[in-house]
């Protein structure tokens, strides 16, 4: 199930986010001290308070509309699939995402000095891979489960309360 409010897509958003945002942590810092530790996974936490918030505010303000634009330049809405308008605009979110985040990243967390465009040309090639991995194949088709449930057990129940 996708957003089909404002409301629904400000949730969606914050829940795919938070999803997405913790796993490229992880794996970031694991890259960093020299692959994954158990820590790692409480570590996380600290970066997250910063970098979910920064993660929401740009995908409503400026992410999702133009990852949406680019995708519907190579998908019709109601004429191609459902999976296929859903794998184009996920797409077009890393593409856009991956960057701005590991700008996000650099500026805060790699004390990049005179070597600030390599470390953040770098950070965004090694982050791609696994963001547009971890999207596509998990954290997608995760969130998307997660909030249709939630719409469903939650909120269609309080329209048929309403009705009666």
């Amino acid at each position: 199930m996708l957003p089909q409010s404002k409301l629904q897509d400000v949730f969606f958003t914050a829940l795919m986010a938070f999803v997405m945002v913790y796993a490229m942590i992880v794996y970031n810092i694991s890259m960093s001290v020299g692959g994954l530790q158990n820590f790692v996974f409480l570590a996380a936490f600290s970066e997250i308070i910063i970098m979910w918030p920064i993660a929401v505010v740009l995908e409503l303000l400026f992410v999702g509309k133009l990852a949406q634009i680019l995708a519907f330049r190579f998908v019709t809405p109601g004429k191609d699939p459902m999976i296929m308008i859903i794998l184009a605009i996920s797409s077009m979110s890393v593409c856009l995402m991956c960057p701005l985040m590991s700008l996000a990243a650099t500026i805060l967390f790699k004390n990049a000095g005179s070597e600030f465009i390599s470390v953040w040309l770098q950070t965004t090639a090694f982050n791609f891979p696994m963001a547009l991995c971890w999207q596509i194949f998990f954290a997608g088709p995760l969130v998307r489960n997660v909030f249709g449930f939630i719409m469903k057990t939650f909120f269609k129940g309080n329209k048929a309360e309403k009705a009666a």
